[in-house]
C-alpha cells in the first residue's frame, strides 16, 4: 500500500474513533469525573486496539458504523487499565505519552474513579449495541471484549505480572503475563471486528484472528520491553527502566537484547503470513502491523 494512502486510512480511521469518544464523554455533572476520564482518554493515544478492531471488521466485509462503539469501548477500557497501572499501589508512574499520570494532574481517589468509570462506560456503550441492534453478532464482539478484559484476560495477567515483581519466574509465566496482560486486549479488537464482518466459516476466520492476536500481542508487548531499556524518556513520553525499576522480569532480562529482537521479527513475520490469507483486503491491516514493530514509543 502507498504510504500516503495507508497514512490518509489511518488519519481516517483516528479521526472518526476520536469524534466519538467526544460524543461518547461529553462532561456532565460531575464534572471533575469527565475532566480526569477525558484527559486520560485524550492524551494522546496511539488507538492501536479501536484501529485494529475497525480495520478487521472491514477486511471482513464489515460497516464501520456496526464497529465504531465497539471500537471507542475498547480504548476506554486500554485506557482505564493504564490509569490504574500507572497509582502508587501498582507501577507508580509520574508521567505517561509525556504528560502527568491521572493521579498526578488530579488526585488518587479521582484516577481510581476516573478508571472505574471508563471501564463502565465501556459496557453501557457495548450493552446498548446488543440491546438496541438485537443481532447475535454484536452481543458476540461483546463477549470477546470482555472475556478478553477479565480474570481469564488482562486482569488475569495483570495480577501474575504484580505478583512476579522482585520474584525468579519461568518462562512460562513470562509467557502467560505477555499473552494475558497485553495479547488479551488486542486479541479481542481483532475478534471483535471479525464477527461483526465476516457471515461464512466464522470459526475457521476466528481461530486464524486469534493466532494473529497472540503474536502481534506478544510482539507488541517484546518491543515495549526492548524500548524501555534502549529508548529515552523524551522519545516514550514515559520513564525508561521502569521494568528494573519496579524489579519485573522481561524478555530482555530474561533473553537478552538480540534474542528478543529475534523472537520480535519472528512474531511478526509468522503473523503477517497468516494475514496474507485473507487476500486483497488485508493491506491496511498488513502494513500496520509492521508499522506497529517498528515505532519508537
Amino acid at each position: 500500500m502507498d504510504s500516503i494512502v495507508f497514512e490518509n486510512k489511518l488519519n481516517g480511521y483516528i479521526s472518526i474513533i476520536n469524534k466519538r469518544l467526544d460524543e461518547l464523554l461529553e462532561i456532565k455533572y460531575p464534572k471533575e469525573i469527565y475532566e480526569a476520564m477525558r484527559y486520560s482518554v485524550f492524551a494522546g493515544g496511539k488507538r492501536l486496539r479501536p484501529v485494529l478492531l475497525l480495520a478487521f471488521c472491514e477486511m471482513f466485509g464489515g460497516k464501520t458504523e456496526d464497529a465504531l462503539d465497539f471500537a471507542c469501548a475498547i480504548e476506554m477500557i486500554h485506557t482505564y487499565s493504564l490509569i490504574h497501572d500507572d497509582l502508587p499501589a501498582m507501577d507508580n508512574d509520574d508521567y505517561r505519552r509525556g504528560k502527568l499520570t491521572c493521579h498526578k494532574k488530579f488526585n488518587e481517589a479521582i484516577a481510581i474513579l476516573a478508571g472505574d468509570a471508563l471501564l463502565n462506560k465501556a459496557y453501557e456503550v457495548m450493552t446498548n449495541l446488543v440491546v438496541t441492534k438485537k443481532e447475535e453478532k454484536f452481543a458476540t464482539a461483546m463477549k470477546y471484549i470482555a472475556d478478553s478484559a477479565g480474570t481469564c484476560g488482562m486482569v488475569g495477567g495483570q495480577v501474575v505480572d504484580v505478583l512476579s515483581e522482585d520474584k525468579e519466574i519461568t518462562s512460562d509465566i513470562l509467557s502467560y503475563i505477555h499473552k494475558n496482560k497485553t495479547a488479551e486486549l488486542i486479541i479481542a479488537p481483532l475478534k471483535a471486528g471479525c464477527v461483526l464482518g465476516e457471515n461464512d466459516n466464522i470459526i475457521e476466520k476466528i481461530e486464524l484472528v486469534q493466532s494473529i492476536g497472540e503474536k502481534v500481542g506478544v510482539a507488541f508487548q517484546i518491543k515495549d520491553d526492548i524500548l524501555d531499556v534502549k529508548s529515552t524518556t523524551e522519545e516514550l513520553g514515559k520513564p525508561v527502566f521502569s521494568d528494573s525499576k519496579n524489579k519485573k522480569t522481561t524478555y530482555v532480562t530474561m533473553y537478552g537484547i538480540e534474542k528478543s529482537e529475534e523472537k520480535l521479527k519472528k512474531l511478526t513475520e509468522e503473523a503477517l503470513c497468516i494475514i496474507d490469507k485473507f487476500g486483497d483486503k488485508n493491506e491496511f491491516v498488513y502494513e500496520y502491523i509492521k508499522k506497529l514493530v517498528k515505532r519508537i514509543k
